[in-house]
């Protein structure tokens, strides 16, 4: 056991209940990983990736055949038809936007079946901001529909709100900022089942973010028509330095491609410049990233539950993403776990954290995490809005001692601040 004669008891009987919580739950998780890590190593093979695809390109970046065959790997590990994996996405809302931009027209309606979408979205669909060129700027009508009290998508619902204008319903895999369940690929299956017998014209979009290698099977495998998100997540495997990516049916990712561009130009230019060796190699070694990641969420849930927090999910709940939410309950205990995790960073552990506004965010944001990549999640970080109950969301852990190592020192400081215990 990592411990330490230093802390306090109630710190090293909570590390020592995490690590046996852990240990019951590495069979379950290592069966993932052996699986994903093959079906990574796979697409590598079936696409022949070799030397000269890792060289990059510049200016136009025409005839890149390297991006032209990355794109093909990322395909197949998603069970895509196709992919458009670009540096020129600088995130995963902007891989999103695109998606939205490109496929959606004036006059369409599109449904979030999974309730709000993360905070960033919001100014992209036009829930707040007005005049910026949001999806209700351009005409396009907008409805949500809340998950039940079970985390489960309402099918009644859903069907009442869809029209003779719905063209896309969203969906949103990871919890964000909310107490909820992630969507389970079982879930997403469901709705994809249910749309194709009763709406089979509408096309379904899956926001990915947090959810890649995390489960045996991808939203592409089971017929999601279009996902997005971001390779500073799972996918870049803590390597990528920036990017995105769109990927599923090859007509929509190409009307993606149009909009990440310009109409006529599409996929066929973007330079690669020096990130191309980094996306492969990163993309290689995201199924060790996200085994690591999880099996520190793992901890994480099991550690902050034996002091006496609300966490979500469990540490026994079975997984669909890389969050971990912990429910503080004050804005002095979330602003002391952020400074105390910030401790653990490899980068600027000296820095303290404190809450301030953020482009795309309503709420003040308290971030943690000194990480290679700025703002990489995949490496390790936590972050939240401030705001009632106070909850911080967990992501990310290149190793899985890193995070309960960071873990440990946030616990520390709110120990030492008298709000633990």
């Amino acid at each position: 056991m990592y411990s330490n004669p230093e802390w306090p008891e109630l710190i090293t009987k909570a590390v020592a209940e995490a690590e046996a919580s852990l240990i019951r739950q590495l069979p379950l998780l290592e069966e993932a990983s052996i699986r994903n890590h093959e079906k990574v190593l796979n697409a590598f093979r079936e696409e022949r990736v070799t030397t000269y695809h890792l060289q990059g390109t510049t200016g136009y970046g025409l005839d890149d055949q390297g991006r032209e065959v990355l794109d093909n790997v990322v395909a197949r590990i998603l069970g895509a038809q196709a992919a458009l994996v670009r540096g020129q996405f600088v995130s995963g809302t902007h891989a999103i936007a695109a998606a939205l931009f490109g496929v959606l027209r004036p006059g369409d309606q599109v449904i979030s079946v999974s309730g709000t979408p993360y905070d960033t979205l919001e100014e992209v669909i036009g829930l707040r901001g007005e005049g910026q060129g949001s999806l209700i700027d351009f005409g396009i009508a907008y409805d949500s529909i809340p998950l039940d009290s079970q985390g489960k998508i309402q099918y009644a619902l859903l069907s009442e709100c869809i029209n003779d204008k719905t063209r896309m319903l969203i969906v949103q895999r990871s919890r964000g900022y909310a107490w909820r369940n992630s969507l389970m690929i079982a879930q997403l299956k469901e709705l994809v089942d249910f749309v194709r017998t009763n709406y089979p014209h509408l096309i379904i979009f899956v926001d990915n973010c947090y959810g890649e290698l995390v489960e045996n099977q991808e939203p592409g495998d089971i017929g999601v028509d279009l996902m997005a998100g971001s390779l500073i997540k799972n996918l870049g495997g803590s390597i990528a330095p920036t990017g995105g990516y769109v990927a599923g049916r090859s007509d929509l990712v190409k009307l993606a491609a149009q909009r990440l561009t310009a109409p006529g130009i599409g996929g066929h230019v973007g330079a690669s410049l020096e990130w191309q060796r980094l996306f492969y190699q990163g993309l290689f070694l995201s199924p060790l990233t996200v085994s690591e990641s999880l099996k520190g969420a793992v901890f994480s849930a099991a550690f902050w539950r034996a002091l006496g927090f609300a966490v979500h999910p469990e540490p026994e709940a079975p997984r669909t993403d890389l969050i971990q939410a912990i429910k503080l309950g004050s804005r002095e205990k979330m602003i002391a776990f952020c400074q105390g995790l910030q401790k653990g960073s490899p980068i600027d552990s000296h820095v303290l954290p404190i809450p301030s506004g953020m482009p795309g965010y309503e709420d003040e944001i308290i971030m943690a995490g000194g990480t290679f990549i700025q703002g990489a999640t995949s490496e390790f970080s936590a972050d939240g809005p401030l705001r009632e109950p106070f909850i911080v969301y967990q992501q990310g852990g290149i190793s899985h001692t890193y995070v309960q190592m960071g873990n440990i020192l946030a616990a520390l400081n709110l120990w030492q601040q008298g709000l633990l215990g």
